[in-house]
């Protein structure tokens, strides 16, 4: 069956300008919260997002959209050691640097990340090298979920370290979803994923922040004016946008009430502007954008590249569910930013690029190549 070359897959380009369109004209709106208090501040966030974030992200997709795909699986193994790197810096003195309690930023002079970001495009791509290598011995637990375990153990050491339960939390389930694709017998796949929860509960029940969160959650009326405040505030936001919306820019709860209102919690913002029919819309994109992703992978042309596009579609898909529902309160408030809208150069460039690989990929194509082939 051979491989047939053609132009790059617009429908999910368009879908790609379209939820980062709509993600910069809300994120312009929820950061005018910011300027109400701090003229300096609401100038520095725009220009990381608009900046580092649209401008920067926007060459980085042109960019890898045209770096043929085999470069990545050529050199994922180092792309790998070098996220691992970056998010180590977040440890070292004068160039890690701590907020509210999490040390997850590194700050270059003019420029600050989050490392974790490079560390979860850079797990995909070696896990995706990995397991295309493997070609049949990947249904082998052996040599699958035994490797998989051990790249976990290592990137849990960084991540919990900082703390950052949330990211180890989403590689994880990519991890999952990449050995089902991969062919790997679901009795192991739900092994390594019950090994996993075990894990997090205990250590949900040894960490303060994680277990004030589940008990937020269980009871998000107990403290309305302490751990269940951005609840709370996220919840009245979104109830008085009802069906249409106030209208762009009109929301009210940003200023002052929501905590940040630009970044966790921009859905509430998007939910009281918009109302009703505009979180449905935004939710119908990111369904949109997994659908079509997952189409690009069921015709990739081999298993490197179908691999590697599940595991970014389901991580951002994954990220963008988790962050609408711990704001809707239907999970634990997690942190997670909302995909190509809230707060975050790196992260929008970081996800823009990965876009630029899948582009890539989509023009390499073979007719009825199966998910599991």
């Amino acid at each position: 069956m051979t491989t047939k070359i053609k132009p790059f897959d617009k429908t999910f380009f368009w879908i790609v300008v379209t939820l980062t369109g709509v993600g910069i004209l809300t994120f312009v709106s929820a950061s005018l919260g910011i300027l109400a208090k701090s003229e300096t501040k609401f100038y520095g966030v725009i220009f990381n997002q608009l900046v580092l974030g649209l401008c920067g992200g926007a060459l980085a997709l042109y960019l890898t959209s045209r770096i043929n795909y085999l470069f990545w699986r050529k050199y994922a193994f180092y792309f790998f050691l070098a996220s691992i790197g970056l998010t180590l810096l977040v440890f070292v003195p004068q160039i890690g640097f701590t907020h509210g309690g999490a040390s997850r930023w590194v700050n270059l002079g003019p420029i600050s990340f989050q490392p974790v970001e490079f560390l979860k495009v850079g797990f995909i791509l070696y896990f995706a090298a990995y397991m295309s290598w493997l070609k049949s011995k990947a249904t082998d637990y052996k040599y699958s979920i035994i490797p998989l375990l051990a790249l976990l153990l290592l990137i849990a050491g960084i991540l919990l370290a900082q703390p950052d339960t949330k990211s180890l939390l989403l590689i994880i389930v990519t991890g999952g979803a990449m050995l089902f694709v991969s062919g790997v017998p679901l009795k192991y796949i739900f092994g390594l994923l019950g090994i996993a929860a075990a894990g997090l509960l205990i250590l949900a029940f040894f960490t303060p922040y994680l277990t004030s969160r589940i008990d937020t959650f269980i009871h998000p009326d107990k403290d309305s004016s302490g751990s269940s405040y951005q609840l709370q505030q996220s919840l009245i936001a979104i109830g008085s946008g009802g069906t249409f919306g106030r209208g762009l820019g009109q929301s009210i709860q940003k200023f002052s009430y929501l905590p940040e209102p630009q970044g966790d919690s921009i859905f509430a913002v998007i939910g009281e502007e918009f109302g009703f029919i505009g979180c449905s819309i935004l939710l119908v994109l990111y369904t949109a954008f997994v659908l079509r992703g997952l189409r690009i992978a069921n015709h990739a042309p081999d298993g490197f590249s179908r691999l590697f596009i599940v595991g970014i579609v389901i991580l951002l898909g994954a990220q963008s569910l988790l962050n609408i529902a711990s704001i809707i309160g239907l999970f634990p408030l997690t942190g997670v930013p909302l995909v190509f809208v809230s707060h975050g150069g790196t992260s929008l460039m970081i996800s823009l690029a990965a876009m630029g690989v899948i582009l890539n990929m989509s023009r390499y194509q073979k007719a009825n190549n199966g998910m599991h082939k």
